[in-house]
């Protein structure tokens, strides 16, 4: 039947809804690669939209894959960036199949159906995306482009942060069925998969629908049998309260590693972000978590620098709330205007060239305090899954190189490390 290429853009949502797409295309009989090579015969990309580079970065890779799959192959597109693209432009671009935030459950069927029956646009998108609150189900039994399995359970977020246009292009929060996570999870652990990573849009408000939480979700998957690790993706600061943090703190399988977005250290620019915490806030959140999960837990973050009307001093607070907060690992990122957001029309817009140079900033200062954090577990054993080709992460969520197959947790003894990775030797 030929081999379909795939291609994932965007945060862990998009990766666990690649997963579904390329198990359901395996089990139609297909053939799928993530490598972009003359051989593919059809090719399905996930999209991403969270800035207008990642549109471009879309629109570009479209393009690309269309002039190599010829006049016959099939093009399906599904995510955030297809969610709102004007279906002519789709057309334009050599579209065949387009989906957009919803509509993934049944793209791989229309994808077989073409392939046997001929091109002919198709536009499974549903336009009204807030009028959705059903979850739609995309059941994983083992993985296919990663060894970890990132499940999904929850998508759309109500939170509407002024730079951010995700909540027009997700939806309104859905939270996805206690019982359908934990049979998946158990088809998963039966599969040989050692590692469950949740995802979400806005993880943290998972169960608010359906009259439950992400802390009664962990203390039930706790309870699954042969779990080994399991994490959680991007969690908003003020979401981690008390009941939260007992129950990490009572699960053995939870790797210590949270991912808690700072975005900025200073009072005004968050309010003008509507993120709705402070930075006092923020920094006890983390001062909670390594006090009532672990002292060495890994808390890394991510920064936008250059807000509008972010001064020197809001940027010096952010950098003092980066070192107070005792951060790990820093993704830093320039601001850039959203069409369609609000922070797109603020007063204030910072110069590319400040912006710039506060990014480069932030990252020295976020290597310094990811080094000062790691360098505390050389000398010491780490567990360490292995992923592909002797590289995998330690349960604290650092990069590690050491001997042994994939997918096998290993223990390893830190031998050093470079400023990204461990080097690691193995113990017999």
């Amino acid at each position: 039947m030929g081999i379909i290429y795939i291609h994932v853009f965007g945060c862990r949502s998009s990766l666990c809804e690649g997963e579904y797409i390329a198990g359901e295309l395996i089990s139609l009989g297909h053939e799928v690669t993530d490598e972009l090579t003359p051989e593919i015969s059809s090719a399905v990309i996930v999209t991403c939209s969270v800035t207008q580079e990642a549109d471009r970065k879309c629109r570009s890779l479209i393009r690309r894959v269309r002039k190599i799959l010829g006049d016959d192959g099939i093009l399906a597109v599904c995510g955030c960036w297809s969610q709102a693209v004007d279906s002519n432009t789709a057309r334009e671009l050599g579209i065949d199949i387009l989906a957009g935030s919803k509509g993934k459950n049944i793209l791989p069927s229309a994808v077989n159906d073409m392939l046997q029956h001929g091109r002919e646009f198709r536009d499974l998108r549903v336009n009204d995306i807030f009028s959705i609150s059903e979850w739609e189900e995309l059941p994983l039994t083992s993985t296919v482009i990663h060894s970890r399995a990132f499940v999904k359970i929850q998508d759309g977020c109500n939170h509407f942060c002024t730079y951010c246009i995700i909540p027009f292009l997700r939806g309104k929060p859905v939270s996805r069925p206690t019982q359908n996570i934990i049979s998946e999870i158990q088809r998963l652990i039966g599969n040989g998969t050692k590692e469950i990573i949740f995802t979400g849009i806005h993880l943290g408000i998972y169960g608010r629908d359906i009259d439950t939480s992400l802390a009664d979700l962990i203390r039930n998957v706790a309870k699954i049998h042969g779990l080994k690790r399991l994490r959680l993706g991007s969690l908003e600061p003020f979401c981690l309260n008390d009941d939260l943090i007992n129950a990490l703190s009572e699960c053995e399988s939870f790797c210590h590693h949270l991912h808690l977005p700072l975005q900025s250290g200073d009072d005004g620019i968050l309010s003008a972000m509507r993120r709705g915490y402070t930075a006092k806030d923020f920094v006890k959140v983390c001062e909670n978590a390594r006090s009532k999960i672990s002292s060495d837990i890994h808390i890394s973050s991510d920064i936008l620098a250059g807000f509008p009307g972010e001064s020197d001093t809001a940027f010096i607070n952010t950098l003092d709330i980066m070192r107070a907060s005792g951060l790990g690992r820093v993704h830093v990122f320039p601001y850039s205007a959203r069409r369609g957001t609000v922070a797109a029309n603020m007063a204030g817009h910072v110069s590319s060239s400040v912006k710039i140079s506060r990014v480069a900033e932030a990252i020295s200062l976020g290597r310094e305090l990811f080094t000062t954090y790691a360098k505390r577990f050389i000398g010491h054993d780490a567990e360490i899954l292995i992923e592909r080709g002797n590289k995998g992460h330690t349960r604290h969520y650092i990069e590690a190189e050491c001997e042994g197959d994939n997918n096998e947790i290993v223990k390893a003894e830190v031998m050093n490390f470079d400023g990204d990775k461990f080097m690691c030797m193995h113990r017999d």
